[in-house]
């Protein structure tokens, strides 16, 4: 078989079922490939960003490896930022790209470019990648191909790119000829592991106000069922990184909230009252230690499982206790055995805090109810959380939108909530419910987008329409730049440039372009009418756009301002109240 050919079969056996694409004349003859692969389907997006987003949303959705093929030149330049989400979160995704012959290749000649969109694509990957890769000999297909998947799936997960001149496309590969690849089998210190785990059950058995981080790590190693079993057996309260938000359910006992710069006091103030942290999969970046780390926990001892080293030794003023830069399987298998004989604390006082500062605290304050001029954002986000089913899929975009979600939202059972956290691009919510429904057979998808975002890969309406897809996109609709006119608040003196519509943003007639592409549509502009339009939009049997119209200048609330510990955002609490509900030493009484 040719080497596209070959490519293919190992993709389907793989279990992988469509593969996202933009065809152009270096990919032709793996795209002609399809059809000898009828298991294997490709989807067509409008733009090769829109390719990129849809396949590792499908990977995290369907626990396979998400696959996009474009051409070379412009096609494989326009992937990065889907590399890019897929890096920085985790994500296993393989990324194909066509290139020139290799006889008229640069990396023969010198020259800046001799081929017609000749681009040297896998360089520019590379800082972005796990592995990226030319495959200049066609006998080298298998080996590279194995190699770029195990790289994917293995210890920390993330995007490979193969890129494949024409020749190596078209190639008759004879398979005894064939290379393959024989990943080396690395040495588990497990003498060292127990050591660790005991130092841990020690801290544990001396903590009174212990709290568990649950990060995205405990959903990257499928290790979700086991870590709820750690938990329901340590009996300590849980908060969430927003890429593990979805992880418990929002009446658990034992889940408090998320926390972070843009996230709720009760979550915050548990963290930052805490006398232990222990972190499972979470690389407490500062958009949940804050700009100062040295600020995070402060008053706790902390130990911290990752499975990248570095994320554990980044020296940023936070002292780690414990690393444990092990997998959290190998981890669980340890420590689930020894839960029976750990001496508890008696933690009532410390739970009864913490109950006390959720009711204290809501996110949705009463007030909101009242407002009869539009859509007031967490009242929103309220009734779309409570009209939600167990199961569902919900991915929001940036900005605003996903902060008011990540606030907001009460997790049920078996629900996907999920963004590009890391890499965080407007525009990622709508392409990636594209490579979601696919990866659930079609099913339905909640998205959540911005008038911002969805400006940046509007064309994928076409995709959703033209497979039918019931994608229900709520578009959180402010006509403006709502987190970035916030942050000129506090640093520009209120000046609106490249924000808004009087400095110079755009405000085109949304519903009219999604009309355009076949969509149903429709709007909400009141509180009133809220949970009815809603439950239709939920019913509609396809795509639709419900515009939810908000009053300029909503914030989000609260909001950490740089250079104070996550227990104290904006607005700020009456520093009489606030003294009395620290338990450690506030940060400015600190000399």
């Amino acid at each position: 078989m040719k080497g596209s050919e070959y490519i293919l079969d190992y993709l389907k056996k793989q279990g992988i079922k469509h593969a996202f694409l933009i065809t152009g004349g270096s990919i032709a003859p793996m795209v002609d490939s399809f059809d000898k692969n009828k298991n294997l389907e490709f989807i067509c997006t409008t733009h090769e960003q829109g390719a990129s987003i849809a396949a590792e949303a499908y990977s995290r959705v369907s626990q396979k490896l998400g696959v996009a093929i474009t051409t070379s030149g412009p096609g494989a330049t326009n992937l990065t930022t889907g590399i890019a989400c897929a890096y920085f979160d985790s994500i296993p995704t393989l990324y194909i790209t066509g290139q020139v012959n290799d006889y008229e290749s640069t990396w023969k000649n010198g020259p800046r470019q001799v081929g017609f969109q000749e681009t040297n694509v896998v360089e520019m990957v590379k800082p972005i990648t796990k592995y990226a890769s030319r495959v200049n000999d066609p006998k080298r297909v298998a080996y590279e191909l194995e190699k770029a998947v195990y790289l994917a799936k293995s210890g920390r997960p993330g995007p490979v790119l193969l890129d494949l001149p024409f020749n190596t496309q078209i190639t008759e590969l004879d398979e005894k000829e064939l290379k393959h690849y024989s990943p080396r089998k690395s040495k588990i210190d497990y003498n060292l592991l127990d050591k660790k785990i005991n130092q841990t059950i020690d801290l544990i058995e001396n903590s009174e106000r212990p709290i568990i981080i649950v990060g995205a790590g405990v959903k990257i190693s499928k290790s979700q069922k086991r870590t709820r079993e750690l938990i329901d057996k340590l009996g300590i309260p849980v908060v969430e990184s927003w890429g593990a938000i979805d992880f418990l359910p929002y009446n658990h006992p034992l889940f408090v909230e998320g926390f972070g710069v843009s996230h709720n006091r009760a979550g915050n103030l548990a963290v930052q009252n805490s006398d232990l942290i222990i972190s499972l999969g979470s690389r407490l970046d500062t958009r949940q230690t804050g700009g100062k780390p040295a600020t995070f926990a402060r008053g706790a001892k902390k130990v911290v499982l990752d499975i990248d080293k570095y994320e554990l030794y980044k020296k940023r003023g936070m002292f780690i206790d414990i690393g444990i830069d092990y997998n959290l399987n190998d981890f669980l298998d340890n420590i689930l055995k020894k839960t029976e004989d750990i001496k508890y604390q008696n933690l009532s006082n410390w739970k009864n805090k913490i109950n006390d500062w959720k009711q204290r605290f809501p996110i949705c304050l009463p007030e909101y109810f009242n407002q009869t001029d539009k859509i007031n954002p967490y009242v929103f986000m309220e009734a779309l959380s409570d009209q939600s089913k167990e199961g569902d899929i919900i991915i929001a975009d940036t900005g605003a939108n996903l902060m008011w979600t990540m606030q907001s939202w009460k997790t049920k059972e078996n629900q996907k909530i999920f963004s590009s956290f890391g890499h965080s691009p407007m525009g990622y919510s709508l392409p990636a419910s594209i490579g979601a429904s696919f990866a659930s057979n079609k099913g339905p998808i909640t998205c959540i987008t911005g008038d911002g975002g969805i400006k940046m890969n509007i064309n994928e309406l076409e995709t959703i329409v033209k497979h039918n897809l019931p994608v229900k996109i709520f578009l959180i609709n402010n006509h403006e730049l709502g987190t970035i006119k916030q942050f000129q608040d506090t640093l520009f003196k209120s000046s609106y440039k490249a924000s808004s519509i009087e400095g110079g943003l755009g405000n085109a007639d949304l519903l009219a372009v999604a009309k355009a592409y076949g969509l149903a549509t429709s709007q909400i502009n009141n509180h009133k009418e809220m949970n009815e339009k809603i439950r239709e939009t939920f019913e509609y049997p396809g795509p639709v756009l419900c515009s939810v119209e908000l009053k300029h200048g909503e914030k989000v609330i609260p909001k950490l301002e740089f250079g104070r510990p996550i227990e104290d955002p904006a607005p700020l609490l009456d520093r009489e109240e606030f003294n009395k509900i620290m338990i450690i030493p506030p940060f400015e009484s600190k000399k």
